[in-house]
C-alpha cells in the first residue's frame, strides 16, 4: 500500500499473525512494550483492534517488510485508539514497534515519516498522539522528529510511567490536549 525507499508498508492481513507474534518475541523488543501481550493470544487480539481501526476509520497500522523480504520487520501507523486517560480516547495515536534486529537503523524514522504524510493527505491534518513507555529513549527521538511534543505523563497500575506526546499542525486543536 506504501513504500519507503526500504520498505513495503501494507495492511494486516490475516497470515500475519504468526510475523507479528515473532516480532515481539525476542526480550529486547518487549522491553519497552508496557503491557503488550507477546503471546499467540495477544498478538491475535491486537491483529484484530488493528483491523478493526481499517475497518471502522480507514487507518491502522502497517506491517513493514524489508523490500523484496518476507519477513514482518516492523508494525508502524496510526491507528484509533481508547486507551482511558489524559486525551487518549476516540483520538488517532501513532506507535511503531520494529524488531529487535532492525533496532538502531532509522525504521521507525523512515517508516512513521511516510505512514504521517499518508495520514496527513489521506484523512486531513489533524491532532495525533503518541505514548512511549519512560526510558525508551530511541522512540523519544522519533516521536520529536515527527513533530511531536511532550505534554504530559500517565502511570499504570503496574506502576510503569508512560510519556504522553501530541502533534498537531496550524495550531489545530480539538480540545482533548494532555495536561
Amino acid at each position: 500500500m506504501l513504500r519507503t525507499t526500504r520498505f513495503d508498508l501494507y495492511r494486516p492481513q490475516p497470515g500475519d499473525l504468526d510475523g507479528l507474534v515473532e516480532l515481539v518475541a525476542h526480550p529486547e523488543t518487549q522491553r519497552f512494550l508496557g503491557l503488550v501481550a507477546s503471546d499467540r493470544k495477544g498478538q491475535a487480539e491486537r491483529l484484530m483492534r488493528n483491523a478493526g481501526s481499517w475497518a471502522l476509520y480507514g487507518y491502522g497500522t502497517f506491517m513493514v517488510r524489508a523490500r523484496g523480504r518476507d519477513e514482518i520487520v516492523a508494525g508502524c501507523g496510526v491507528f484509533h485508539t481508547f486507551r482511558g486517560f489524559a486525551g487518549m480516547d476516540d483520538v488517532p495515536e501513532a506507535g511503531w514497534i520494529v524488531r529487535h534486529d532492525h533496532g538502531g537503523k532509522g525504521v521507525a524514522t523512515e517508516v512513521m515519516a511516510a505512514v504521517m504524510d499518508w495520514f496527513d493527505a489521506t484523512h486531513g491534518s489533524r491532532r495525533i498522539t503518541c505514548m512511549i513507555e519512560q526510558g525508551n529513549l530511541a522512540s523519544d527521538r522519533v516521536a520529536t522528529r515527527l513533530g511531536f511534543t511532550r505534554r504530559g505523563e500517565h502511570r499504570l497500575d503496574d506502576g510503569c510511567l508512560l510519556w504522553l506526546y501530541e502533534r498537531t499542525l496550524n495550531g489545530i486543536d480539538d480540545g482533548r490536549r494532555i495536561i
